[in-house]
């Protein structure tokens, strides 16, 4: 309880003043996302509205911010355009069902992620290697920048064309008068989130000095849009009469539902551990999976579009001073604020400041060591950093992240094939010992099974173990008929140093292996080894 009061308390004016700067970088995101997935911008922002709020008061860690993003918004695009076409197939047709199965599919992203927390899969984030990691990020950053590449449209007779003469060159001066002020505010004063400032610099350049601009409420009406004026979310309460208009299509909701509960947790814990870094501090991957499921279910009741973490504005709050719970909380109340009473004002922001502020989210997560470290790192993990970072781009983030990891479990366990060794000694007594060093597992039983001459070796045969380990089950069947083969050709055989773990895996596969183990040994490094997996277990 204390350090939950710490965490809105510890330094509230920060806090209020970058919430507010993340608010009004919301807008457009939510807008544009929401365009993306063919639903009303109001949808979209309600969803951020939900999202941050809930993230930011139970979520993983302090200071990251949630919302409508477009990773998950490409996944709902096939959904509401199907529920759409079996709408006015009905007898009664209904005009947006696709966005009532949307609301229905977020129902169970919410219980599926709230699962995933539960039963602690947050922890497998720790197995995704550092490549991958700046594969997402670079991958992240490539895509923020070609997110904001629509904002350089304006709608000529109703068609998207790109800016050109004036306008174009006083949109592109106004954003590097944004991004200059972003970079030399802060050498000057840290008391006011430099973002903040550059957006208000610009709103008043704009509004006083007359320029023809796009702005806020023009980017909505090009897109189709009402504005974002609107009311409080309501309870959704028709959509469990809808269940029936389902039948036939269940497959699609559920394989939507488990797709976008991936991508929402895979997005949501790489950027949980990116904030991590950024502020030298640790969350909760757990937490935060529980959080992001209360959320989207919590959208799919209420008529939200849903989300998950954004790594751009959770960017721009952490670089705004934005540490505590409150930062959060503030921008999603500012943002309910600006669509119950401020839509006037918030629409008349100029496209241009927030394009610089989010460009320089793009320079600020882009990591620029990638290109310094790339000749000095192995060959295989520059692979999967430019992979990554091109999947992420060409595809999305799930499969981007999941290719990574692939890869580098692939390369991990071709590396570990190749290292087993079986060194050869005899005792005085005329035993032949094999000390076996590496790992046994599927893809070094190959080469293991090499290492043994069996018709050649002595009646006696010691198999150490006390620098190897048996892994899996293609290790344990090697073993079995290794030894099979020693017996069959009528010779002892000896497994020495086997770890307690060991031991029960091969003596439950074949009891009769007991009698082969022995376990009475004199050597402190054994004891040292099994001590510490006893205290692991």
């Amino acid at each position: 309880m204390k350090q939950l009061i710490r965490n809105f308390t510890h330094n509230p004016k920060n806090d209020i003043l970058s919430g507010f700067t993340v608010a009004l970088a919301l807008v457009p995101e939510a807008v544009a996302f929401s365009f993306v997935a063919g639903i009303d911008p109001l949808v979209g922002l309600y969803g951020a509205f939900m999202m941050g709020i809930i993230t930011s008061l139970f979520g993983g860690r302090p200071g990251m911010i949630s919302g409508a993003t477009g990773a998950m918004a490409i996944v709902m695009v096939h959904l509401i355009q199907q529920g759409n076409q079996v709408g006015l197939t009905l007898d009664s047709p209904i005009e947006n069902l696709g966005l009532q199965w949307l609301f229905i599919t977020l129902l169970f992203v919410g219980a599926i992620q709230m699962l995933a927390g539960f039963f602690k899969l947050g922890k497998f984030v720790r197995l995704i290697p550092h490549p991958v990691m700046l594969g997402f990020v670079n991958g992240l950053a490539i895509v923020i920048f070609l997110s904001q590449m629509s904002l350089f449209k304006v709608n000529a007779n109703g068609v998207q064309e790109w800016m050109q003469g004036s306008q174009l060159w006083i949109m592109l001066g106004l954003i590097a008068l944004t991004m200059g002020i972003i970079q030399f505010l802060p050498k000057l004063t840290k008391k006011i989130p430099a973002s903040l400032v550059a957006i208000l610099v610009i709103a008043t350049i704009t509004n006083l000095g007359g320029l023809d601009v796009s702005t806020v409420g023009s980017f909505i009406a090009d897109g189709g849009g009402n504005g974002i004026q609107g009311s409080l979310p309501t309870f959704q309460i028709q959509i469990f009469s809808l269940f029936d208009t389902i039948s036939g299509h269940w497959g699609l909701v559920f394989s939507t539902a488990f797709l976008l509960a991936a991508v929402g947790l895979i997005e949501s814990l790489m950027t949980l551990n990116l904030v991590d870094e950024l502020t030298e501090t640790r969350g909760s991957g757990n937490r935060e999976a529980v959080a992001q499921g209360g959320a989207n279910f919590i959208n799919g009741l209420f008529g939200g579009m849903g989300g998950c973490a954004m790594i751009g504005q959770s960017v721009i709050n952490v670089n705004s001073g934005g540490r505590g719970r409150l930062s959060g909380v503030f921008a999603s109340l500012s943002l309910l604020v600006f669509i119950l009473f401020a839509s006037t004002y918030i629409e008349s922001i100029p496209i241009a400041a927030l394009v610089g502020v989010m460009f320089m989210v793009v320079i600020g997560t882009f990591a620029w060591s990638s290109f310094r470290i790339m000749h000095k790192i192995p060959k295989s993990d520059a692979l999967v950093l430019i992979v990554v970072s091109a999947i992420t781009v060409w595809q999305d983030l799930a499969i981007a992240v999941i290719s990574g990891v692939i890869i580098s479990a692939v390369v991990f366990s071709w590396k570990n094939a190749t290292m087993i060794r079986a060194r050869k000694r005899m005792k005085e007594d005329g035993t032949k010992v094999y000390e076996i060093w590496g790992p046994l597992f599927f893809g070094s039983v190959q080469t293991f099974n090499t290492k043994f001459d069996v018709k050649g070796d002595p009646e006696k045969v010691e198999l150490d173990f006390i620098e190897s380990k048996v892994s899996d089950h293609s290790g344990i069947e090697a073993l079995l008929n290794l030894t099979n083969k020693y017996i069959a050709s009528g010779k002892q055989v000896t497994l020495t140093h086997l770890s307690p773990e060991c031991q029960k895996l091969i003596v439950k596969a074949n009891p009769e292996m007991a009698g082969l183990i022995e376990k009475s040994i004199d050597d402190p490094r054994y004891y040292v080894v099994t001590d510490m997996l006893d205290a692991e277990v």
